[in-house]
Formats: structure tokens, sequence, C-alpha cells
């Protein structure tokens, strides 16, 4: 089944066609329309239970479709759609007027959606903020995120010891993420007083024993690194599609949305995302992108060249310093196999640019600086070249 999404008008969207593959890419500067693109997504696959949730905390929008902007999308957000905007999924224009319309039967959630703000899912005591701790006119996305991993948290998933967890993760993507975003710490659930709070501790084991090292007690979520916060909201969410278990999804869900996955992330821990995504397009989920990083671009173009040139799953492998396990491997074998699609948005044009190809000789100025996340790499190279000849004249 081909999945896309045509966009027409719509806040700085002039003209968007996306066509969907097993991994979507989305750049382009911001506020260019990529968010506004993929919270679309969300709502056309998961209308049900998108007007299900609202309904049941309370919000209103008279069924004017006007007035669920707001509601959707954050305060102020009516301002995006006017009388020649539309929306066309599946080949099929659609009715909004309809859509917000609520509906009856039991509804089933398709797209789980990680927001480019989810540090604002923990509170300063670092616990998850509930579905009705925020503004009516926060967007949907965002308290939807923080509600669902508060009750996966509050249910006592995962126990006391969250990070590392055997289980939790292939042991190789846990390698990764111990080196790159925790660097020894362990990430735990703990209470204080009547509170449960998220915390990272610091240990060391030596000669069969648990020892102290640096902190004599745990850290609370204010004295994390950058990285730490904006990373731990979207390990949880991971936790969540990722079961430890032979089944490779979680009950219905089919999609998944991650809106800057670099965000506050060094090299290193990005490449550990770029791993674990890899590992959800595996177990058959398809996944959606919007990123500033030219590290995601970069393994893009290479899963291409490795397609057009019979490379193995251990070669993909290989890219990130991990070992050839049976379960990497099977990682490895899906990304040779699986579509990718890219698109640019382009601010001047308005316009979403299929940019899919990748290929740095392309007469097309945004495919060949993919997007612009080169660009300032391109000019450095240019530059040094120019001054280095230039001295030996």
């Amino acid at each position: 089944m081909t999945y896309e999404l045509s966009i027409r008008n719509v806040g700085p969207v002039q003209q968007a066609d996306l066509r969907m593959g097993d991994l979507t890419v989305l750049v382009g500067p911001q506020a260019t329309g990529k968010s506004i693109c993929l919270q679309f997504l969300k709502l056309l696959l998961d209308t049900g239970p998108v007007l299900a949730a609202l309904r049941k905390s309370g919000l209103d929008w008279d069924r004017k479709w006007v007035d669920f902007l707001d509601v959707y999308f954050g305060e102020g957000m009516r301002g995006i759609w006017h009388a020649a905007s539309s929306v066309r999924w599946l080949g099929k224009d659609v009715d909004f007027a309809e859509l917000v319309r609520p509906k009856q039967g039991k509804a089933v959630e398709k797209c789980f959606f990680i927001p480019a703000q989810r540090v604002l899912a923990l509170s300063r005591e670092g616990w998850l903020r509930p579905f009705s701790e925020y503004r009516p006119g926060d967007p949907f996305i965002v308290r939807e995120f923080s509600e669902k991993l508060r009750i996966q948290m509050e249910a006592g998933f995962g126990g006391r010891d969250l990070f590392p967890q055997p289980g939790r993760l292939k042991s190789e993507i846990r390698r990764l993420l111990k080196q790159a975003v925790f660097s020894g710490f362990h990430l735990q659930v703990e209470k204080h007083g009547a509170q449960k709070r998220l915390v990272l501790s610091e240990e060391g084991n030596r000669d069969g024993k648990i020892q102290t090292s640096l902190f004599s007690s745990s850290l609370p979520f204010m004295v994390w690194s950058a990285g730490q916060r904006e990373f731990v909201p979207l390990l949880l969410g991971l936790y969540w599609l990722m079961p430890p278990s032979k089944v490779g999804r979680r009950g219905s869900l089919k999609w998944v949305v991650i809106e800057e996955l670099e965000m506050g992330l060094h090299p290193k821990a990005i490449e550990a995302m770029l791993v674990i995504v890899l590992d959800l397009v595996a177990r058959g989920y398809r996944v959606c992108i919007s990123t500033h990083s030219p590290q995601v671009l970069d393994l893009v173009w290479a899963l291409r060249v490795f397609r057009q040139n019979q490379a193995k799953p251990a070669d993909v492998l290989r890219m990130f310093g991990v070992r050839a396990t049976p379960g990497m491997l099977a990682v490895g074998k899906a990304a040779l196999h699986q579509e990718t699609r890219v698109y640019y948005f382009d601010r001047p044009a308005r316009t979403a640019v299929d940019i899919s190809n990748l290929d740095p000789a392309s007469g097309i100025p945004d495919e060949a600086g993919w997007g612009g996340l080169t660009e300032f790499s391109s000019r450095v190279q240019d530059e040094v070249a120019r001054v280095v000849n230039r001295g030996r004249e």
C-alpha cells in the first residue's frame, strides 16, 4: 500500500507531497512546516484515539475545525488554515469538518509520536507530568506523550532499575547508550518521601562489590546533563515501542514519529539513536523523522550506496562499531531491504522537495547539499583548500 500525504497552503507549507517509505526523513530550517506535516499524519492515522483523549480531558471544539486546530496543534494555530488550504491522504481529499465530529466504536492507536518538546514530559522533580497539568492550549502531541509515559511508569513499568535493564534493548544498543549517554550512571526510580522520581546513580563494581565512586547520593533530574534530560523521555518512549519479547511491535502500533532525535545529544549518542531507528524499522514499524543532523542523512546515503553495491548486513554494523550478533545482523539485513525517503522543506519556495537520491553530484542544489545540512562543512573545506593553496604559491 502506498501512503501519501499531500498538503496545500497550510501554514508555511504551500505544497508538500510526501510518499512515506519504511524510513522517511524530513529536513529543512525551523518553522518550515515539518512538524505540521507530521502532526497531520498522526491525526489522520489516529483520528479516533485523538478525539477520545481530548474529550476525556474535557476539551470541547464544538465540532468546528478551526477551533479544533487550536486544541490539537496548540493555541493560535487556527491561523495555519484558510480557504485555499487542503489535505489529501491515501489519494482522497480529507473533509476535516466531518473528521473532527465525535466517533463511535473502539479507538485503535496506530502511531506513537515522540515530540521535539519531550523534555517537558518531566517535571522539575523528575517525574512524568499528567495530561491535565498542561495548559489547554499546549500541543496535543506533547500532552499525550507525557501522559502515556506517566501511566506506564505509575504502573511500575520496568521496576526500580530502568537502565541498564537486561532484556530491554539489544545488548549492543545498551552498550552504545552506556558509553554515549549514561557514562556509567544507572537510571532508577526512587521514592523521595511519598513522591516517586527518576534519578541517576553512579556505581562502580570492584572485586564483586558495588561501590559509589564519585557521588554519595543519587542525582535528581535538575542536575543531570542537558543530553541526559533530553534523552530519558525518549528512552522511555522507546521502551514502550520495543517490548522485551518475541513480539517486535507494541499492540496495534505500526508507525513511529520522532522529532529531532538529535536534540541535546553528542554525535556518539546520535549514532546510538540511529541504530535504534534501524531496529525500529527491522521490527516492522514505519518510522518518520524530522532532523537537523547531517549524521541522519549520512546514514540514509550510505544505505542507498550499500543497496546499489550488494552490501552485507555486517557492513551496516561496522559503520557503528557494533558486533555482528544474530540480533544485530537481523537489523543490518532489514536496513538493506527497506525503502527510505528524504524531503527538504524549502523556506523561500514553501515546498517540500524530494531529495531521496542524496546525490552529491546532483544538479539540484538542495539535493547536492542534502537540504543545507552539509553547506557549512562544504564551505569550510573549500576555504581551507583555498588558503592552503594560496600558501603554496
